[in-house]
């Protein structure tokens, strides 16, 4: 569940317990200073996520927590009048920005606690005197800087919306003006400027959104290929994830998407390999080639003195292999020009070798 202490004001987060108050309801929410009364915003509800360390509702809100709650607002506003009306007979450079009132701490009984800006360092000890005095209570002045005045006060935004720093952001981060340079934003501080007189917030909200568009996207005055046509790149819209190009046929601007005027898209998809059109292409794979060996009886084998090895397809002419007295050795088809012959008989060298003899004797 979501609470408020003010109307509009910043949102807190409980966990409602055994609880179900409604909206609009009044609860009690544990503080530093005591449970105190505020408004329930959003009505309990179940969450996916494992959310833990919330604060546990301490139930609905009587009607005493509600008269107590109703006299301490009535404080802190005459408390607001008469620390005013003093710092104007001071004559100190103080601006009232906040007042608490405390009534249960243990270690005091009635602590008001003003909240204050000013340009420097303010000597305010005759201050608290007389504010102790006129308050009848225990007094603490505390300095708060431009950005955390904004988020006591509260205000609109130049969006038109209640300030961020009061309604939902708990810490403030830095913000340089080169986040406005990076996202094209006129350099006018009336322009870019908050409540408080400091960068605005959300300048950091979409920062990392144009840094890695800024890296990936062709820069101003690229010459990029688009579906229209060549043109040179006149402008960024980061939002849109487009960029605006100038084509040189015609001289008129059209927006692209990035990822057609992107130099690596482009590659990927012009890539024969990577196209959904191109027919794929089979790898060629080479008929396995079995060789068989002739069987002959042990006696032969050994008359002939070698072994009977089976001879491969012939791809040279027969007098080669009579004249070498060698196997014939497979060729492939680009050796022969791509034609491929009839095979020969299996034959034996050991017979081949008894031919040539008998050959010899003969001339």
């Amino acid at each position: 569940m979501a609470v408020s202490f003010e109307r509009y004001g910043r949102l807190y987060y409980l966990d409602p317990g055994s609880h179900r108050p409604r909206v609009g309801d009044k609860v009690l929410v544990p503080t530093d200073d005591g449970p105190e009364v505020a408004e329930c915003v959003w009505a309990p509800q179940y969450v996916t996520e494992e959310i833990g360390g919330l604060p546990l509702c301490e139930g609905i809100a009587t009607t005493a927590d509600l008269d107590r709650d109703e006299q301490n607002r009535q404080r802190r506003a005459d408390a607001r009048l008469i620390a005013k009306r003093l710092i104007r007979e001071h004559g100190l450079p103080m601006k009232v920005v906040g007042i608490d009132f405390v009534d249960r701490r243990p270690d005091v009984d009635q602590l008001v606690i003003i909240y204050f800006s000013a340009p420097h360092r303010v000597d305010f000890r005759e201050l608290v005197r007389d504010l102790a005095r006129g308050l009848r209570a225990r007094i603490e002045l505390r300095q708060v800087g431009a950005r955390d005045e904004a988020r006591l006060q509260g205000g609109i935004g130049p969006c038109g919306r209640d300030l961020c720093c009061a309604t939902f952001l708990k810490d403030f981060e830095p913000v340089s003006v080169r986040m406005a340079k990076d996202q094209d934003l006129p350099l006018n501080p009336l322009k870019i400027s908050g409540a408080c007189g400091r960068l605005m917030c959300c300048l950091k909200y979409e920062h990392p959104l144009y840094q890695e568009f800024n890296a990936k996207a062709p820069a101003t005055g690229t010459a990029v290929e688009t579906p229209a046509g060549d043109g040179v790149v006149v402008g960024h819209n980061v939002p849109s994830d487009t960029v605006v190009v100038r084509l040189a046929a015609s001289g008129r601007r059209c927006a692209c998407s990035r990822a057609d005027v992107c130099s690596p898209r482009q590659q990927y998809e012009a890539s024969p390999t990577t196209t959904p059109d191109a027919v794929p292409v089979e790898p060629v794979t080479a008929e396995p080639v079995s060789v068989e060996i002739a069987e002959r009886p042990a006696a032969e084998v050994e008359h002939a003195g070698e072994a009977v090895v089976e001879q491969r397809q012939a791809r040279e002419p027969a007098a080669e292999l009579e004249q070498a007295g060698e196997p014939a050795v497979e060729q492939t088809p680009g050796e022969t020009g791509g034609k491929r012959r009839k095979p020969r008989r299996r034959r034996r060298l050991s017979q081949a070798g008894d031919d040539q003899d008998t050959g010899d004797s003969s001339q």
